[in-house]
């Protein structure tokens, strides 16, 4: 093994995925000012293309750029976007916020009480810490519009179950390790399930399918049942509108 070999990754760093995909790899560590560079550049890209980018995909620390090689050259293409990075502030300006309201519990929810359990405490005090906290949407992924979530309060970071279950219905609340979710499909998950929302985060009948993107910032509301039936039928006829916060 050589110095160079023992030597620290440098970043930015961009390799090619294929050869009609580049990833900009911006830190090797999950962390949100890494993920606030990635969204950043999404939304420069989104702002001021470059000839022939055809989709920019963001994840925790890198994002995808996929390109039309017919247009660009990967090697021409990866030149355009270090020239880009030096100019991209390291935040996308104003964040989206949303308010999310939840039932807590019942059969979506089936791990609310075994979860408090867990962690010796009453299923009203893990609701309270888990809705008092601010989410980032590190991520959309594994499904359509399926959310993961960073901002979960440390007493309540669990590790996924040993064995999945085959199917946890769209919409669910989830905890796995130390991140949130919310499923956008129902299927199989190996998470922990605490409750649900009325919301869609996947609607293909929408102008915009998805809810939810990279960089929004998310606060769950708790409900109770008569409220969550009332949210849940205006879901359902395609009248519930998000709540979504100033700036």
């Amino acid at each position: 093994m050589t110095v160079q070999d023992c030597a620290p990754p440098h970043f930015p760093r961009i390799a090619a995925c294929g050869d009609t995909a580049l990833v900009v790899e911006l830190s090797d560590q999950i962390d949100e000012e890494s993920n606030m560079r990635v969204v950043a550049l999404a939304h420069d890209l989104a702002a001021k293309p470059i000839e022939g980018v055809v989709e920019t995909v963001p994840t925790y620390r890198s994002l995808l750029v996929v390109y039309d090689p017919a247009l660009v050259r990967g090697g021409l293409l990866a030149k355009q976007l270090r020239a880009r990075l030096v100019e991209v502030p390291s935040a996308s300006g104003a964040q989206r916020r949303i308010v999310v309201p939840v039932l807590y519990g019942g059969p979506v929810g089936m791990d609310l009480d075994q979860l408090a359990d867990m962690k010796q405490m009453g299923a009203d005090t893990l609701i309270t810490l888990h809705s008092a906290a601010e989410y980032r949407v590190y991520m959309i992924g594994f499904a359509p519009g399926f959310a993961y979530l960073g901002g979960l309060p440390d007493i309540l970071h669990t590790p996924r179950l040993a064995v999945p279950r085959q199917r946890i219905e769209a919409s669910a609340i989830g905890i796995g390790g130390k991140q949130a979710s919310i499923n956008s499909v129902a299927g199989p998950s190996g998470w922990r399930f605490i409750g649900r929302t009325p919301l869609k985060l996947f609607d293909p009948a929408r102008d915009d399918p998805f809810l939810l993107r990279a960089g929004d910032r998310v606060r769950f509301r708790p409900v109770e049942a008569e409220e969550a039936a009332a949210l849940d039928l205006a879901s359902a006829q395609g009248t519930l509108a998000a709540e979504w916060e100033r700036p």
